[in-house]
């Protein structure tokens, strides 16, 4: 059942669509140029760039031209509070280490919550020339090259023929992963952050198994995923939104499977 009115959608899909396109331009003619990177830990290591500060910023001010009531939360900057039932949660680049060493699969991520609930997601790849995002909770599209598709996840997928993309993230000691060996024989297709699950929502993988999302990494993906007919939940079988560890899954009993293979490692 929908949350929100299909006047809504229309209101808000079209909003983050042009957003995917400015934040484009907004790389190439503000940021694509030497940058700096510092270290977010002290022991361990989660990089920030000033191009992360410089997008969170735009996208903001973008925002707030638009919606100024709205709430927002922002890897960056934090939480800009208000009365209403609206956030925006931003990633400004999701896969900075990506970034850093030149990858194209970074990406900008941006969910329209309602009560908590992610309704509409934005995961923009401006070096890639693309973007996904959903209309509704039914429809999930991906715009490549300015040609604009609909998307759906391969629900043909089983356990004998599934793709599987993982990535642990320094989030799984080998002890716990040994406990797996299934899913650790199965590893074959890298892990590229939300392009992963990105791929997933266009039937290109049928697994993607994650550690240690935030909800900046995750809550954008949720409603392309659902939108696209996968099914995504934590590794517990609770919801997504949560963050944390997560998977998602092609159809119902593939997800089932594989949560009872995770078990082990899921507490």
């Amino acid at each position: 059942m929908p949350i929100l009115k299909s006047s809504d959608y229309k209101l808000y899909s079209k909003f983050i669509e042009n957003l995917a396109r400015k934040m484009t331009k907004f790389y190439y003619s503000k940021l694509r140029k030497p940058f700096k990177v510092s270290n977010k830990l002290k022991n361990g290591y989660d990089p920030v760039t000033t191009a992360d500060r410089a997008f969170e910023k735009f996208i903001r001010e973008e925002i707030k031209k638009k919606f100024p009531e709205h709430q927002v939360i922002g890897e960056e900057f934090g939480h800009q509070k208000s009365k209403s039932d609206y956030s925006w949660i931003i990633d400004p680049i999701d896969g900075t280490r990506s970034f850093v060493i030149g990858n194209p699969t970074w990406s900008n991520l941006i969910s329209l919550n309602y009560k908590g609930t992610p309704v509409l997601g934005l995961a923009n790849f401006p070096v890639l020339k693309k973007y996904y995002f959903n209309t509704s909770c039914n429809s999930a599209y991906v715009s490549d090259n300015g040609k604009k598709r609909k998307i759906i996840v391969n629900r043909k997928a089983t356990y004998s023929n599934m793709k599987l993309s993982a990535a642990f993230h320094g989030s799984l000691s080998l002890d716990k992963q040994k406990k797996i060996p299934q899913i650790l024989r199965r590893m074959q297709f890298p892990c590229a952050d939300a392009l992963s699950y990105s791929h997933f929502a266009e039937g290109k993988l049928d697994v993607v198994i994650q550690c240690g999302n935030k909800i900046w990494d995750i809550h954008a993906l949720i409603p392309i995923i659902k939108a696209a007919k996968g099914t995504v939940s934590t590794w517990k079988n609770d919801d997504a939104k949560k963050a944390g560890n997560i998977i998602c899954s092609a159809n119902n009993s593939l997800h089932k499977k594989m949560l009872k293979i995770l078990k082990p490692v899921s507490s």
